[in-house]
């Protein structure tokens, strides 16, 4: 069996007791990044075999995967924080579990979207994540332009680096909009902006960020 699992997006309390007990209980756990998933495995005194298992190393790793799962290993499946596949690795790993027909689950955890969209106050009985805002040029325009048209509070992920430009790129577009800009979610410094995004753009440049 493999089961995909939800880690902490910040407050390590938020791990679930499944959770703890999924990752001491397989064979080895594929982690985004095996030194901070350690830190993760520590702190829960879990001391289960780890490998990497990121979108750089996808491909190859689904080949080993399956040749361990039919050799009857269970295998966990972590990212850096939240869920996997949710802008991180295991999308082409759980397509080839389910065209050869290999069983495997989901271990619900935290996650930024839906933690993001509780904060914002937005509407949300409906929403759309769009995962991160696009780097190139004519790619956010599409980006853009499909948050605008959109009919549900849309939610997106965004670098602290180039949160302000694509503020301001919504900004010159629809001054009224309005947005939700959440950060260190879960943590002691917790925070969330709301407001026009004209109102949020100001708030961030008065404190020089």
């Amino acid at each position: 069996m493999l089961y995909f699992v939800g880690t902490p997006i910040g407050n390590l309390e938020d791990l679930s007791p499944r959770a703890v007990r999924t990752l001491r209980e397989v064979d080895a756990i594929g982690a985004e990044d095996t030194r901070h998933t350690l830190r993760l495995l520590t702190h829960f005194d879990i001391h289960t075999p780890l490998f990497s298992f990121h979108q750089h190393n996808e491909r190859q790793r689904t080949d080993e995967i399956v040749a361990r799962l039919h050799a009857g290993e269970s295998i966990a499946i972590v990212s850096d924080a939240g869920m996997p596949l949710v802008s991180d690795a295991g999308s082409l790993l759980a397509a080839r579990l389910r065209s050869e027909s290999i069983a495997f689950t989901c271990v619900p955890g935290p996650s930024a979207a839906d933690t993001a969209l509780v904060l914002s106050g937005l509407p949300s009985e409906s929403f759309l994540f769009l995962g991160f805002v696009p780097r190139e040029a004519r790619q956010q325009d599409v980006f853009f332009e499909t948050v605008l048209k959109s009919s549900h509070t849309v939610i997106c992920f965004e670098s602290p680096r180039r949160i302000v430009p694509t503020l301001q790129k919504l900004r010159d577009l629809n001054p009224e909009r309005l947005v939700a800009v959440a950060r260190e979610l879960t943590k002691i410094h917790e925070e969330t902006l709301r407001g026009p995004v004209t109102d949020v753009l100001k708030t961030l440049s008065e404190r020089g960020e």
